[in-house]
């Protein structure tokens, strides 16, 4: 299972993308995920993959790991799908209609328009994580809420929040692995029998997920504590945080990319005259 996930796991490497600031990297993906939601016809998605070809290749992450994690929603990607198909309202193009079942081409395009959407929405935030470690993602995230500071908001308690809750993404997947195979060789069964019976084979997994989970908890407070963390109003930093030419690169980029869906979308432009309807 483990090996199937990759969001929240860091993959080092010496790249354009890894050498990125990483707050200039927190805004750039919430703009690629606006990019995304503007999406309307199949030209703009041709641009946004072409977008995340060249991000890749600039990471040089293995693209085998970044199509990992869209293995791990291929399941919730096919249901929305067929959800899609049998539920669009509707469309006057019939290509097959039976009782109260009725499938549009519109339909059809719908569903391929939301499939695509979540596809390039993980991969491009999996991207992040994979080319981010946990403690600059912290620093960025802390950085970019610091104006809430004036309200009294602890933004630096919740940026260690959402870092931790990040890296322990993966470990608590590696914890299921190992428990699986722990139960599997006392003789459990989790492959066999209906939905409700693989559901109850499972509690023997989820108990201990959750001893172990609460056990990593309290061993990281006393940890943090030990180490007086929050001890001192003024906390200072080893690595100052730097804007450089390469997230102007990267903001231009992707300023480019938005201005030419937005173009797309003004002109109802379409592959084969028509679009996603959306």
């Amino acid at each position: 299972m483990s090996r199937d996930i990759t969001f929240g796991q860091f993959y080092p490497a010496n790249s354009f993308v890894h050498k990125m600031d990483p707050r200039a990297k927190l805004v750039l993906v919430i703009a690629y995920i606006v990019a995304v939601f503007l999406v309307k016809s199949l030209y703009s998605y041709i641009a946004i993959a072409v977008f995340l070809i060249a991000a890749v290749l600039g990471s040089r992450v293995p693209v085998k790991s970044v199509l990992k994690s869209v293995r791990g929603i291929l399941v919730i990607v096919i249901l929305t799908a067929i959800l899609n198909i049998f539920f669009f309202s509707g469309g006057e193009r019939v290509l097959f209609s039976w009782w109260k079942i009725k499938i549009t081409v519109e339909a059809l395009l719908f569903a391929l328009h939301m499939a695509l959407r979540l596809i390039f929405l993980v991969i491009g935030t999996t991207l992040l994580t994979l080319t981010t470690t946990p403690m600059n993602l912290t620093d960025g995230m802390e950085s970019l809420m610091s104006p809430l500071k004036l309200i009294k908001v602890p933004v630096h308690d919740l940026a260690i929040i959402m870092s931790i809750a990040l890296r322990f993404i993966p470990i608590l997947i590696e914890e299921v692995d190992k428990i699986m195979l722990a139960q599997k060789a006392r003789g459990a069964d989790f492959e066999s029998g209906g939905l409700i019976k693989r559901a109850k084979a499972l509690l023997p997994v989820l108990i201990p997920l959750f001893i172990s989970a609460f056990r990593r908890a309290d061993e990281l407070a006393l940890a943090l504590d030990a180490r007086c963390y929050n001890a001192t109003p003024k906390r200072t930093k080893y690595k100052v945080l730097k804007l450089g030419w390469r997230d102007a690169v990267g903001v231009i980029i992707l300023a480019i990319l938005i201005a030419a869906i937005a173009a797309v979308n003004a002109s109802f432009w379409g592959l084969f005259g028509f679009s996603f309807g959306v």
